[in-house]
């Protein structure tokens, strides 16, 4: 080997330590910078020279030392385990936000509990059955249920308003998630164009990237593949996001004509759903993943009530269970129902009447319902009304009336009052919150509350007194479907808040092994990814040595050529 050819090894060997030293320097000054991955150069043998062959070995002399690649030191099965992690975690932690801000609206952490309103409710009924007459014990009846439906009304009112202002959230994820994927895009182009001379590594714009696929994962569900080219395609929830040509956006729409409810559809897909709600949302199917789909799920498709709580145990469970929002409506309201019915059937009770033309109807129970202290003797006034529909309406009938001895059957008129019935598809004939008040009349005239005998002596019917303070404390309904225990109105509500915080309780428990699942990955990252300050010392050390080893063989070659070129002067 000449030593032109030595001078080439040893610039070779100042290129590529130089080269290592600024890599170096480039790893300590970004030690601190949060998703920054070390780099490492990797060095190789360069060319050869083949002098012979012999039946040992081919004889040959290397031309010095080349730089391989700079790479980023990383591990992709863990960045993707990181990523499917962390979005699990997102499901759940929205989910468990929204059961706190639940809990807050009934105040039993602030002191100004709901249930304070039920007790003093129930406290001033147990007075008027003790003092029906008395004008002040009737007037507290009024006020306490008029503020046990206002503060009713107040958080149904805030539930739906939480329910409503989540869509804010959607959107703002849904903004984020096409932001997130024009900005991969333009990093794929900013990489490919980069590296295509295939001696470049854009390992800084491929941070940028990979730290864009963390926050990603974190709000939806992804995979995602690289190409030759650098070029990262997205998918999210199966569906193409980022392509080597092109984005595909994410938008927003109603969830149905009569909703103000949002959800997440494909603008790019003929406004396909982004989310196949139907399918339970569980580890084992990789189906609980993204907080925006953990937004959804929370918040549920619609507003519920009490008829919810009639569906079967299946259609409960795939419907409104799976919301926690939509399950705290239903509950709640079924307790309100409870409550506001029960003392209606008391005081006015109904029955049910054949008429001539075989069809039953029901109406009003006069013989055996309770009259007011006014001097008409009203009967027929519940103390809580639907706001678009009477309780009653005076209709004239034909009744059938069989004669007690001889059988025979005729029919013959009557005016009754006919009950105008709940109807589950007609929101406005329920007695359900937003279509509750007091009895307006009542409210004018508290003698008409209809606690009287109706044979006018002006005697209590004690039956009514008692039926009062006994409803209260017997059982009318299930927490759930899923349940079979009946509960008093106070053994309901303690079981429907116990209920609530059990589920948040569940839910935060499984967001914080999430949380310290995903940290976990995340640490096992950093030990392979984070840049040791100690690590690049020692390196920036052995680069340097390496760096004058290569100077001082210069020196030596250098020293060579100057004696034979003097040598050959003389």
């Amino acid at each position: 080997m000449s030593l032109m050819s030595s001078l080439y090894i040893g610039v070779s060997g100042l290129r590529t330590s130089q080269n290592s030293l600024n890599t170096t320097a480039h790893n300590l000054a970004n030690v601190g910078t949060t998703g920054y991955v070390r780099q490492q150069v990797v060095q190789s043998d360069s060319r050869y020279i083949k002098w012979g062959v012999t039946h040992l070995s081919t004889l040959q002399s290397g031309l010095g030392v080349d730089i391989e690649t700079v790479r980023q030191v990383r591990d992709v099965f863990l960045d993707k385990a990181y990523r499917q992690e962390v979005g699990r975690q997102g499901f759940y932690e929205v989910q468990y936000e929204a059961v706190q801000e639940v809990e807050s609206m009934y105040g039993e952490l602030e002191g100004v509990a709901f249930q304070n309103s039920m007790s003093d409710l129930w406290t001033s009924l147990q007075e008027l059955s003790k003092t029906p007459s008395l004008i002040e014990t009737r007037s507290t009846v009024v006020q306490n249920a008029e503020s046990f439906l206002e503060r009713a009304e107040a958080i149904q009112d805030q539930l739906k308003k939480y329910q409503i202002n989540l869509n804010t959230q959607i959107q703002d994820k849904v903004d984020r998630v096409n932001e997130i994927a024009d900005e991969i895009y333009n990093l794929n182009n900013k990489i490919s164009r980069y590296e295509s001379n295939g001696l470049e590594h854009a390992n800084d714009l491929r941070d940028e990237r990979n730290n864009l696929l963390d926050e990603l994962g974190q709000i939806i569900s992804i995979t995602y593949k690289e190409d030759s080219n650098g070029v990262v395609t997205v998918n999210a929830e199966g569906v193409p996001l980022v392509t080597e040509s092109n984005t595909f956006e994410m938008g927003t729409a109603k969830v149905s004509d009569s909703s103000d409810l949002l959800k997440p559809v494909w603008t790019d897909f003929n406004n396909a759903d982004v989310f196949n709600l139907e399918n339970e949302a569980t580890s084992k199917n990789d189906t609980d993943v993204g907080s925006l789909k953990g937004l959804l799920v929370c918040r549920g498709d619609d507003t519920a009530n009490y008829t919810d709580m009639l569906l079967s145990q299946d259609e409960y469970n795939s419907t409104i269970n799976t919301s926690v929002i939509m399950t705290v409506q239903a509950q709640f309201d079924q307790l309100i129902h409870g409550v506001v019915t029960a003392i209606n059937d008391i005081l006015c009770p109904n029955k049910e009447i054949t008429l001539a033309d075989g069809t039953k109807m029901t109406v009003l129970d006069e013989e055996n319902a309770p009259a007011g202290m006014d001097s008409n003797h009203t009967m027929g006034e519940a103390l809580f009304e639907r706001k678009s529909m009477e309780r009653y309406e005076t209709v004239n009938v034909m009744v059938k009336v069989v004669d007690p001895i001889t059988g025979a059957v005729t029919s013959e008129p009557k005016t009754v009052k006919k009950y105008n019935a709940e109807d589950k598809d007609n929101n406005y004939s329920l007695y359900t919150l937003g279509e509750l008040e007091i009895n307006k009349d009542i409210k004018s005239n508290y003698s008409l509350i209809p606690i009287s005998s109706n044979a006018g002596t002006g005697d209590v019917d004690q039956k009514v007194a008692e039926a009062l303070v006994t409803k209260w404390k017997e059982p009318f309904a299930t927490i759930s479907p899923n349940t079979l225990t009946k509960n008093n109105f106070s053994d309901y509500y303690t079981s429907f808040i116990g209920e609530l915080a059990t589920r948040g309780e569940e839910l935060n428990s499984i967001s914080t092994n999430q949380a310290t699942l995903a940290s976990n990955i995340d640490d096992q990252r950093q030990q392979v990814a984070g840049v040791s300050s100690d690590e690049e010392l020692t390196n920036l050390i052995k680069f340097q040595h390496a760096y004058n080893a290569s100077s001082r063989y210069i020196n030596v070659i250098d020293e060579m050529l100057e004696h034979i070129i003097s040598t050959l002067g003389r």
